[in-house]
């Protein structure tokens, strides 16, 4: 007797609906991708509880007539695909021809559409099966509603979580498709309260805005590179914002949002050392590449990618956000929430005010500042919130403002800095350096501030150093798990090559009587463990990223420590040596050293302007 069967159509339906429709969410992108690629300027989202209930789509799209509407809920039936070459090529969000047939076998269907130049198509499934068909209206487009998502399939449905659980997948979803596709105008509203709305302007500052406030997208800036393979464009905030999980980076590959561990972490090393450790930046990441560099059909639902050239996207996406950065000034400013935006900056209010004080063809003066030591030669040597909130939609009016305020302010400079010269005025509890200038005040951690500079002078001075080996008096030893004992034994050569010589000494022990001349004395046990860690990871050895962890190490131990009282000339020296650091802003593990309070903030604060 046989034992393998033709499974029925119905059945491997909801065993592909298994793959595709994994939650509301899943049946939300899926509808929402296939708005998009029929060429759809607006699409209308409208939910009922989380989805659970009802999901309705509505778009202007190119639509279908009535046979491609009958074939369109078959298994891989697909407009995109002809043959294998084609999927080399893709193009569209959409490709597979699974998503309408695994939707429809676990709810209860219903599509209206039309091409716009005849009578349109309905007709309503229920489990997958075709109860009704009849003509609609003419109107093009397509309007699809899903009810009573997983109604046949029990098991699954016990497993979705709460309406806000449920709600906050289908929020990120849109979230990215609306960043993907600043030019299409999407509305959504859940049980007929609206949610989220966007203009469809192609304004991907304004989509950001939308999404994660205007503070937010005040702070963002801009990027641009190009090669021959890539196009890179986006936007990413200046590292005084930052989160503590990846859910806020986004990176889309030809218009589609993709997952890729590897480019998230070029995106984390364009920040090196500019955010805490441990949090991660808000970032739209957009690439536009020849699709047959990249291939999309790596994961059931089309989230994960994989690139043909991906050493050179994650240099040039990771030199990018650094060149970026380089062109800014990365002060933190310390704000009140304003009332009412001021006419123009209270700074240049007050040299428009200075400039009408002074005679015909006379400059204004700067304020003095007291206690203002002479420069001398360096004494050191040379750094998930609420769906709702997070959907809420800002006054048009102020969107207009966005496109100015956000403007990198990049100076145009030869030997200029982009910290101005501070001059300090005391000290707060042997920590913090309190300056000023003609701007407004600043507070300096002494210890971060140094940490910056002598990272910076560690970090270029072991860069220089040769590969020569230092003989140890006693050996280290060490012992390892045998995985690691195994990764070691594989990449025995490529460690000697480095100047790292290990030798057996036992089951998974090993003795080093020899380590590189660039390891920080003391410190020699903490870097070998850490290039095990880099082989276990990476499966290599990077001499480069070793030696700025090794830097790092030195600075932090050889810094200045809180409660350490300095004088005058000591201060003053300290901050014109952060000044012409070439990272003056955080220290090597990305915590601030510099805050900022404009005299018109202080001003406010003590109500001398409202």
């Amino acid at each position: 007797m046989a034992r393998i069967q033709l499974m029925p159509d119905h059945l491997a339906n909801k065993i592909a609906a298994g793959e595709v429709v994994e939650r509301p969410a899943s049946v939300v992108k899926e509808l929402v991708e296939n708005s998009i690629d029929a060429g759809s300027t607006w699409v209308n989202i409208e939910l009922l509880e989380a989805g659970l209930q009802r999901i309705r789509i509505t778009d202007d799209g190119y639509g279908m007539d009535q046979e491609d509407t009958e074939k369109a809920f078959h298994r891989h039936a697909t407009s995109k695909i002809k043959d294998e070459n084609d999927l080399f090529h893709v193009r569209t969000l959409g490709f597979r021809g699974e998503a309408l047939a695994s939707i429809a076998a676990v709810s209860r269907l219903t599509v209206q559409t039309s091409t716009g130049d005849k009578a349109g198509t309905r007709i309503k499934f229920e489990g997958g099966k075709v109860i009704e068909e009849s003509k609609s209206d003419a109107r093009q487009g397509t309007d699809l509603s899903v009810e009573e998502l997983f109604f046949n399939t029990p098991a699954r449905l016990k497993y979705m979580k709460t309406i806000h659980t449920e709600l906050g997948h289908i929020t990120d979803v849109l979230n990215r498709m609306a960043l993907a596709h600043p030019d299409i105008k999407f509305t959504c509203t859940h049980n007929e309260k609206e949610l989220f709305r966007t203009n469809g302007r192609g304004d991907l500052l304004q989509v950001i805005a939308k999404i994660y406030g205007m503070n937010v997208a005040r702070k963002m800036v801009p990027i641009e590179a190009e090669t021959l393979d890539f196009k890179v464009t986006g936007y990413i905030a200046k590292p005084e914002v930052y989160r503590a999980s990846r859910n806020y980076i986004s990176t889309i590959i030809n218009d589609r949002y993709i997952r890729n561990i590897a480019l998230n972490k070029a995106i984390q090393q364009g920040y090196h050392t500019l955010l805490p450790i441990g949090k991660s930046p808000i970032v739209v990441l957009k690439v536009e590449m020849d699709p047959i560099l990249v291939d999309v059909n790596v994961h059931p639902a089309k989230l994960e990618a994989r690139f043909s050239k991906e050493r050179e996207l994650y240099e040039i996406v990771e030199t990018t956000i650094r060149e970026a950065f380089r062109k800014q000034t990365l002060i933190p400013k310390v704000e009140q929430k304003k009332e009412k935006s001021p006419p123009k900056s209270y700074s240049e209010q007050r040299s428009f005010d200075l400039y009408q004080a002074q005679p015909d063809n006379r400059q204004p003066t700067t304020p003095a500042i007291p206690n203002a030591p002479a420069p001398e030669a360096s004494s050191f040597p040379d750094q998930q919130h609420s769906v709702v909130k997070e959907m809420q939609t800002q006054p048009e009016q102020r969107m207009e403002e966005l496109e100015t305020a956000t403007s990198p302010a990049v100076e145009k400079q030869g030997d200029k800095k982009r910290v101005p010269t501070m001059y300090p005025i005391g000290q707060l509890h042997g920590t913090y350096i309190l300056a000023q200038n003609e701007d407004g005040m600043y507070i300096v951690d002494q210890h971060a501030a140094q940490e910056r500079i002598k990272y910076e002078f560690f970090r270029d001075q072991i860069g220089e150093v040769v590969q020569e080996v230092q003989e140890l008096l006693v050996p280290l030893t060490f012992e390892f798990q045998s995985k690691e004992a195994l990764r070691i034994e594989e990449y025995k050569e490529e460690l000697e090559r480095v100047g790292l010589f290990f030798e057996t000494f036992g089951d998974n022990s090993y003795i080093i009587r020899s380590h590189p001349q660039w390891f920080p004395q003391g410190f020699e046990e903490e870097v070998i463990q850490e290039m095990v860690e880099q082989l276990m990871s990476d499966e290599r050895i990077n001499v480069t990223k070793l030696r700025e962890e090794a830097a790092i190490l030195m600075s932090c131990k050889r810094s200045i420590k809180a409660n350490h009282y300095l004088n005058q000339t000591d201060m003053f020296q300290l901050l014109e040596d952060l000044r012409l650091s070439t990272d003056p802003f955080t220290c090597p593990h990305g915590r601030p050293i510099i805050v900022f309070f404009s005299e018109y903030e202080m001003e406010k604060m003590f109500k001398r302007v409202m």
